[in-house]
C-alpha cells in the first residue's frame, strides 16, 4: 500500500475509489456513495474530517447486501488505508 496523507495523495485515493466506482459488480447505490467520497476529498474541510466522513460512508456502503464480494473486499481496503491515515 502507500503512506497516506490526504491532502498529498488525494489522487491516489480518488483513483482507488474511481476503480470501485468502475467494477461492475457494484450497484447504483454503492457508487452513489463512492461519487460523495470523491466529492469530499475536494473539500475545504479539516483532512481527518475528510477521512472520518469517507469511512463512515465507505463502511455503510461494504454492508449492502447486494454488493459483490470482490468489490466489498476493494471496499474494505480502501477503509483500512484510511483507517491508516486517520491515526
Amino acid at each position: 500500500m502507500f503512506e497516506v496523507d490526504v491532502m498529498e495523495n488525494a489522487t491516489e485515493i480518488e483513483n482507488l475509489l474511481q476503480e470501485i466506482l468502475n467494477d461492475r459488480g457494484v450497484p447504483r447505490n454503492i457508487k452513489s456513495s463512492i461519487e460523495e467520497s470523491i466529492g469530499i476529498l475536494g473539500n475545504k474541510d479539516p483532512e481527518d474530517q475528510k477521512i472520518a466522513t469517507i469511512i463512515s460512508i465507505l463502511d455503510e456502503a461494504s454492508n449492502d447486501p447486494n454488493l459483490s464480494p470482490h468489490a466489498r473486499t476493494k471496499i474494505w481496503n480502501m477503509v483500512s488505508v484510511l483507517e491508516t491515515a486517520n491515526r
